[in-house]
């Protein structure tokens, strides 16, 4: 499909905004009229800087409060629209966007509005133009699109067609499926935005807080899904009004939204193959069920699910003969992590190997050629890297120590990174050794590296080749950490929404809902992504406060990084105490916190006293309990969290972390 962008979306100049979504490899754009009127240059020259780009005009918007208005102020829009169509012609544009009426002078009534609409068109039509009229979810009185469908029917112009956007019905919770009953030549263009799902004003939440299509709350999915059944074969754009849009490099947004798009359509393809796969067993059972019995009432329950599987097969059938749908491959199943690499130097290395030696770990191998070296517990693999000819020294030397590195197990790695490069991930080869095995990786938002393991390799397989692993020993204590839970970033806030669709799109994870967090030197937004079955689990984490450790570690990193790394363990008592006893460092949580936690939970006395005793922060929900404690912080760059789960609890302990924000820094203040 023809894919295009509204310049409002991105921040720059007009120029900066072009370079930008041609770089991206949109089709089209579209003029969001405030970066015309802003130009330096006329329209002409608009267009001449477009086309040497590739790149040709969509649809000019806005054109506000034109219907429904008295017939005295009628007129002033008509000649208002003719000195518009003057500048469309001149870009080279063909449609042009008239949101319903805010004006509080707007006249209800769905007759005088056709009326209107109607005249417009007929002017547009001398000109060779078309008119797209949009509902607004703010608008005085015409804010569905089921109105503006109505409204557009009665009006009865083949220049005049119903423009959609996703986030004007979803902010609405208005039901889309109506879509479908549209004709598809009468839906002139076709906008996507996605969103948080916030409680406020549908003005601020639209013109400050909308997304990219996989970045947000929305069911975009459904609403593009009934607009391609409709029979719509227009240019699919993207309209994001967000303050930190106009803030990030435009170049970064434009390739963001293109991902957003090209994610879209391989979800359609799925979508529609599966419906079409679907309809045809429940039409071949149909059949079954009539063959089976002619007259028999069950019979003819099976013939008519047959029927409707039928109707649904063709359906989605006509929709992928009708369209070319971006077909990237499949997602891969994840199994958890594989390993996690830290970037460090010499001395770096040696401080966090004896941190790691303390939590249990052993040292289990070398790397044949490089510096580099490998730590096991169960099935938790950490590897330092302190070689200096290795991507991870430019890592070091940006952030510190800091994870440069995550290695997941999957089925295909292959497959997993065809279909990160397919949606225009960096491919990232590292250098090879002699000898040395080649693993699948791409970059990930911050710079850092995702490798793609084979699961069939096991624990051991991946570092077989490429390390001189030491004679498996027992590391030192009793702790027993099993694998990771989840890996915690903190991250500078315009990339949240670059790393959720980047989650979203290459690993198949869904976000869940946005916290906010106090620390005690400001606000940290945290949100959680996670797989299914919850292999691989992430928690992102943004700080309003600059002053907040969430925010201290964005800067140190120049662009984010790992905050903490979440193991499991079957009994935690027992693995405190036994790192306790080998002098690992835990943040202490304040006397204050267990006074209150025994006022609000009934937990066994015995069990509450051990919690206190080692600094064990509880969580509990309907499905099970989550029990954990912090490590003090490495180098003020990362910390480790210990964690029990039991039961199917899913969350991370996020009513804690004020707790262990606020011990984080009364405990720094002490030292």
């Amino acid at each position: 499909m023809r894919k295009s962008i509204a310049t409002v979306s991105m921040s720059g100049t007009l120029r900066e905004k072009l370079e930008a979504i041609a770089a991206a490899r949109f089709d089209g754009y579209e003029l969001f009229e405030n970066d015309l009127l802003y130009f330096k240059g006329s329209p002409k020259t608009v267009r001449d800087i477009a086309g040497d780009l590739g790149l040709s005009c969509d649809l000019y918007q806005p054109f506000r409060d034109f219907e429904g208005v008295p017939d005295d102020i009628l007129q002033r829009n008509l000649e208002r629209a003719e000195r518009k169509f003057d500048v469309m012609q001149a870009l080279g544009c063909p449609m042009m966007l008239v949101c319903s009426n805010t004006a509080e002078h707007a006249l209800a009534g769905e007759e005088r509005a056709a009326e209107q609409l109607h005249l417009l068109a007929e002017r547009a039509a001398r000109r060779n133009l078309r008119i797209g009229y949009e509902a607004l979810a703010w608008g005085r009185h015409v804010r569905l699109y089921g109105q503006a469908w109505s409204i557009v029917k009665r009006a009865g112009h083949p220049h005049l067609g119903i423009i959609l956007d996703s986030f004007h019905t979803l902010s609405l919770r208005d039901d889309p499926s109506g879509i479908a009953r549209i004709p598809g030549d009468k839906i002139f263009f076709l906008q996507l935005a996605d969103a948080p799902l916030l409680s406020m004003d549908v003005l601020q939440w639209a013109r400050h807080h909308r997304n990219f299509p996989g970045q947000g709350q929305f069911d975009v999915e459904t609403f593009l899904a009934e607009t391609l059944l409709a029979g719509y074969i227009g240019p699919i754009s993207l309209e994001i009004f967000n303050d930190l849009f106009r803030e990030a490099p435009a170049r970064r947004t434009a390739a963001d939204g293109l991902r957003s798009l090209l994610y879209m359509e391989g979800q359609m393809r799925r979508r529609f193959e599966r419906r079409a796969e679907r309809g045809e067993n429940r039409s071949a059972a149909g059949e079954r069920g009539a063959d089976r019995t002619a007259t028999g009432e069950r019979g003819a329950d099976r013939t008519a699910t047959g029927e409707r599987g039928s109707d649904r097969a063709a359906q989605a059938a006509r929709v992928l003969e009708r369209l070319e749908l971006y077909s990237p491959p499949d997602f891969p199943k994840f199994s958890g992590v594989s390993f996690i690499e830290f970037a460090v130097d010499a001395a770096a290395g040696a401080a966090l190997a004896t941190l790691l030696a303390r939590l249990g770990f052993r040292r289990a191998g070398r790397h044949r050629s490089k510096d580099v070296t490998l730590f096991r517990q169960g099935a938790v693999a950490l590897v330092l890297n302190a070689d200096e000819a290795s991507y991870a020294r430019a890592i070091f030397q940006e952030r510190g120590p800091s994870v440069c590195a995550i290695g997941f197990r999957t089925d295909d790695p292959v497959r997993a990174l065809n279909r990160a490069t397919a949606l225009h991930g960096e491919r990232f080869d590292s250098p090879l050794g002699p000898a040395e095995s080649q693993i699948p990786a791409v970059r990930a938002p911050d710079g850092s590296v995702f490798y793609f393991v084979p699961a069939a390799l096991g624990d051991d397989g991946l570092f077989a080749t490429d390390f001189e692993l030491d004679e498996a020993k027992e590391g030192q204590g009793g702790a027993s950490l099993s694998s990771v839970d989840h890996v915690a970033f903190a991250l500078p806030e315009d990339l949240l929404d670059s790393w959720i669709l980047f989650c979203r799109s290459l690993f198949d994870m869904k976000p869940g809902g946005s916290l906010e967090l106090s620390d005690p030197f400001g606000l940290v937004r945290s949100c959680a992504v996670a797989d299914h079955p919850a292999s691989v689990r992430f928690v992102l984490n943004v700080a309003s406060g600059q002053r907040t450790r969430t925010a201290r570690t964005v800067s140190a990193s120049h662009g984010g990084s790992v905050h903490h790394i979440a193991f499991t363990c079957p009994d935690i008592f027992a693995t405190l105490t036994a790192m306790r006893a080998d002098g690992v460092p835990f943040v202490p949580i304040s006397p204050n916190y267990y006074d209150d936690l025994r006022a609000r939970l009934d937990i066994d006395p015995q069990r509450f006293e051990r919690m206190r005793a080692l600094n064990v922060l509880y969580d509990k929900s309907a499905a099970g309990e989550y029990l954990h404690a912090y490590t003090a912080s490495f180098a003020d760059r990362f910390f480790f969290e210990m964690v029990e789960r039991t039961g199917a609890y899913e969350g991370y302990g996020a009513s804690n972390a004020p707790a262990r924000m606020a011990s984080q820094v009364q405990d720094a203040a002490s030292k």
